[in-house]
């Protein structure tokens, strides 16, 4: 392998190349770990949104096809599952989790005692600097470009912040696809890339065909926005029917989307009337005004659901990364992964042959061309 592609991402994670396929929910499926896997990446099972009875069989699903543990396991310490989530990964003895609501250091230390390796995803330095408190191996800084909840710290400034103030490996996130974003993160002192819309807009995605169509259409960076209505926190999606009637609406206009969505999906989530009015009655107990974005909140999943599994894609969000509107075909896993690899050593390996052409008693003058 190119001497390039050696950086302590790979060493920790045992994978070809820095390339991280991140947990997607309800598109990070066992067959896209498997494939990016086997390609030469690093994949994560996104355990956030995969049923709790099927979540070990997708984990065995991956070992028996790719001969091992190799690879990780994503999850939130507030979803109800969280615990089986804790105790699969170290029951297989997965090589890492990801994070970003993470675990305590009681839990960080029981998957440290198993070597299974810490990556929490942040936002900002201050949360890199917590994780690093709470025990983080290596750390994933995803930029404000980033598709789903995300920051406003854009990857060009929130990677040499981090990289200045952690000892720990990190990995960027955020607005990246291809090899020359995969050169510049190994030369500001990163350690690779983590991708998510890139891999959701792969062949192997288990997103419907309908759905990827309407990513494929997005040329436009300002049509993948960051909203707030969903749930009150920056969301970047694509720009749908959905949103911009979620957006138009008052605050009693969100409520009813959000209550009309609960009532039409409720069997889908399991969620009983019980558990809604439960719901409804401790929300409008605790800030009236935020009632419709603690419903819809609970309701994340539903929306996700109906464009990436049932493959309605004005009638949920579509959660994703600006780099969308650069993207215009879907190709294999490997060929993603292979041929950012590849861009990545010849743009590495330009640079080095134009710093070689100096005559070496002489830097070069500010605005000389290396």
């Amino acid at each position: 392998m190119n001497r390039w592609l050696e950086t302590p991402l790979t060493e920790a994670l045992g994978c070809r190349y820095p390339i991280v396929q991140t947990a997607m929910g309800w598109v990070a499926d066992a067959n896209l770990v498997i494939a990016s896997t086997q390609a030469g990446g690093f994949g994560f099972l996104a355990g956030a949104t995969i049923a709790a009875a099927e979540l070990e069989g997708e984990i065995r699903k991956v070992i028996d096809a790719t001969g091992g543990s190799n690879f990780g396991l994503n999850f939130h310490m507030f979803q109800d599952n969280a615990t089986q989530c804790v105790d699969l990964a170290i029951k297989y003895r997965l090589r890492a989790v990801s994070y970003g609501r993470g675990p305590d250091k009681q839990t960080i230390a029981r998957f440290k005692a198993a070597k299974v390796l810490c990556i929490p995803t942040v936002g900002a330095l201050k949360h890199a600097l917590k994780a690093v408190e709470l025990g983080a191996d290596l750390i994933t800084i995803q930029g404000g470009e980033g598709g789903g909840h995300t920051g406003g710290v854009p990857s060009s400034i929130l990677l040499p912040q981090v990289l200045a103030a952690v000892k720990v490996p990190v990995i960027a996130a955020g607005g990246f696809a291809t090899g020359r974003g995969l050169a510049s993160v190994l030369a500001a002192g990163g350690a690779g890339i983590a991708m998510g819309t890139r891999f959701l807009m792969t062949r192997e995605s288990p997103t419907p065909a309908a759905t990827l169509e309407r990513y494929l259409k997005v040329n436009d960076p300002q049509r993948v926005r960051v909203t707030t209505a969903v749930d009150g926190m920056r969301h970047r999606m694509i720009e749908n029917r959905f949103i911009n009637h979620l957006e138009q609406a008052g605050p009693f206009g969100r409520l009813r989307i959000a209550l009309g969505s609960a009532w039409q999906w409720k069997q889908q989530t399991g969620m009983s009337l019980g558990h809604m009015a439960s719901v409804f009655i401790r929300a409008l107990r605790e800030d009236p005004s935020q009632l419709s974005q603690v419903v819809m909140a609970a309701n994340q999943p539903v929306l996700l659901q109906r464009s990436m599994i049932d493959g309605a894609p004005d009638e949920g969000i579509l959660p994703s990364g600006q780099v969308a509107a650069a993207i215009g075909e879907l190709l294999s896993c490997r060929e993603v992964i292979e041929g950012i690899a590849s861009e990545a050593q010849q743009c590495l390996d330009a640079l080095l042959a134009r710093s070689q052409t100096l005559p070496s008693n002489r830097p070069a003058s500010i605005g000389e061309p290396l």
